[in-house]
């Protein structure tokens, strides 16, 4: 039986209209009725995952949730920080020079809200946050706190420019940060042990959880890490072709109730 179910968000346990539909939801409920713990695993910053915790009675004793594609943990009970790999000051101008040489809009979070060097702001900075219900502040990076920890960086453009621009990345800078595409016009840079397979199984481990009762299920590139270190790895129908390849199971699409066929298959029916 599986312990542990690590859903990621958009595209996945969310609808294209942002919204856990009332049949996903009951099976969650009775996923955990059933002893499962339900931990929601995202590239948003926790800030934008509360209310969707709180709506699904995700923070009650001992629940849990990862944010920042794993650099964060917190009981979402007590508010206790569980895990954290952030990234410094000096990350951030390198990753901001880097985006001046290629040409492509960067923003980047602390903890509470969401920053942009940019003076044109991108449409997808405003999208972030827009679904995230986080503030916005323009703020040149020579003026952000330098002792302000940083749990995301990210460059933002249209998805064939921000390709050809990933193309030109210093292949160095993968012995430094965590890189993945969470969607196409979003890369993500974060500390090189923050991702959501790692935090998966940091988590577990507190937990007593074995990777055979671990079920992870994703749509996109920063799905990949949990994917395949969990026991049972789950791609939506909608995901990427390359994580489809490396799932045990493919379920139905986001708006199709998805997450609910796939525990009801792979948990309920056998429980």
């Amino acid at each position: 039986m599986y312990k542990l179910i690590a859903i990621d968000m958009d595209g996945t346990l969310l609808n294209d209209h942002h919204q856990v539909s009332k049949e996903t939801k009951d099976t969650l409920m009775k996923a955990k009725e059933h002893g499962a713990k339900i931990v929601l695993c995202s590239g948003r910053p926790i800030v934008g995952m509360r209310q969707y915790i709180a709506d699904l009675n995700l923070n009650e004793a001992d629940d849990y949730a990862i944010a920042y594609n794993g650099a964060y943990i917190e009981n979402t009970n007590t508010g206790e920080v569980v895990s954290e790999f952030s990234l410094e000051y000096k990350h951030l101008v390198e990753l901001h020079d880097l985006s001046v040489e290629l040409n492509v809009p960067m923003h980047y979070f602390d903890h509470e809200e969401l920053y942009t060097p940019n003076k044109a702001i991108s449409k997808y900075t405003v999208l972030e946050s827009f679904l995230n219900d986080i503030s916005l502040n323009y703020c040149p990076v020579d003026e952000f706190p330098k002792e302000q920890s940083i749990p995301n960086i990210m460059f933002i453009d249209e998805p064939v420019k921000l390709s050809e621009a990933l193309k030109q990345l210093p292949k160095e800078l993968a012995d430094t940060y965590a890189m993945v595409k969470s969607a196409p016009h979003f890369a993500e840079f974060t500390h090189l042990k923050a991702t959501k397979g790692n935090a998966v199984k940091r988590l577990a481990e507190r937990l007593g959880i074995k990777q055979e009762e671990i079920m992870a299920i994703g749509d996109n590139g920063n799905d990949r890490s949990m994917i395949e270190y969990a026991g049972c790895g789950v791609a939506m129908e909608n995901a990427i072709p390359e994580l489809k390849e490396v799932a045990d199971y493919q379920t139905l699409t986001n708006n199709e109730d998805g997450v609910a066929h796939a525990i009801e298959k792979l948990l309920l029916a056998k429980a």
